[in-house]
């Protein structure tokens, strides 16, 4: 009785990471991207103590039945797990192809469908895949004003992915996929750190640092401290 019980608290404790793909093909770099980062987010938890459940939508599956929300109003079963688990989720993971030096419209419908408020101080890691790599500018210029506005906490390192980044020379170069390494660690470090400072299985108890996230008595007890 005691190890189920046991069980049931660790299924509790665990965090939950969702991951959004806006890839449209199969294969797609897009979902490669996203499954990495995913992958190396939960592994870099794991290491910090925390248990990570990582759960994955590809938007295009969800393609009419987002479109058919806008008509209609109403959410499809599937579409409508996928709102909630977007919702509920402790960090997000989200990843777009680029199309004409932007997000793709299938990724804006989709967030567009989530609450307003709901994403509001939520971790969430930023990828983008593209032709080249001068399409990395979508990270800085179109996804993280969109982040912004709903209020999330993004992660500082961003992972954009171009077709060299993937790739091995005939020589046996790596060409960019080590860099492409170094920055998918960096960034699931960072947001595997955001699920400890949230308060993961054993972390240490959360101190609020920054000014916006203390309180009145805390910001004061600064401000009188050196008297």
């Amino acid at each position: 009785m005691h190890e189920l019980s046991e069980w049931s608290s660790n299924i509790m404790d665990a965090q939950k990471i969702v991951v959004i793909s806006a890839g449209l093909g199969t294969p797609s770099s897009s979902r490669l991207l996203a499954d990495q980062l995913g992958d190396a987010t939960a592994r870099r938890a794991a290491g910090f103590g925390i248990e990570a459940r990582v759960t994955t939508y590809e938007l295009r599956d969800l393609a009419v039945d987002i479109a058919n929300n806008f008509v209609t109003g109403f959410a499809a079963p599937k579409l409508a797990e996928a709102i909630e688990d977007v919702e509920r989720a402790d960090a997000l993971v989200v990843v777009s192809p680029v199309f004409s030096a932007s997000y793709s419209g299938l990724f804006k419908s989709f967030f567009d469908l989530i609450d307003n408020k709901a994403l509001e101080g939520k971790p969430v890691l930023l990828g983008a895949t593209g032709g080249s790599q001068r399409h990395s500018m979508v990270l800085d210029f179109a996804m993280r004003p969109l982040f912004s506005y709903l209020r999330a906490r993004i992660m500082p390192t961003a992972v954009f992915a171009a077709p060299m980044d993937w790739g091995q020379s005939a020589d046996g170069d790596l060409g960019g996929a080590g860099d492409l390494t170094s920055r998918l660690e960096r960034a699931a470090a960072e947001l595997a750190a955001e699920l400890v400072h949230d308060g993961g299985a054993s972390a240490a108890p959360k101190v609020a640092t920054r000014p916006e996230d203390k309180s009145f008595e805390e910001l004061l007890a600064d401000l009188t401290s050196g008297r």
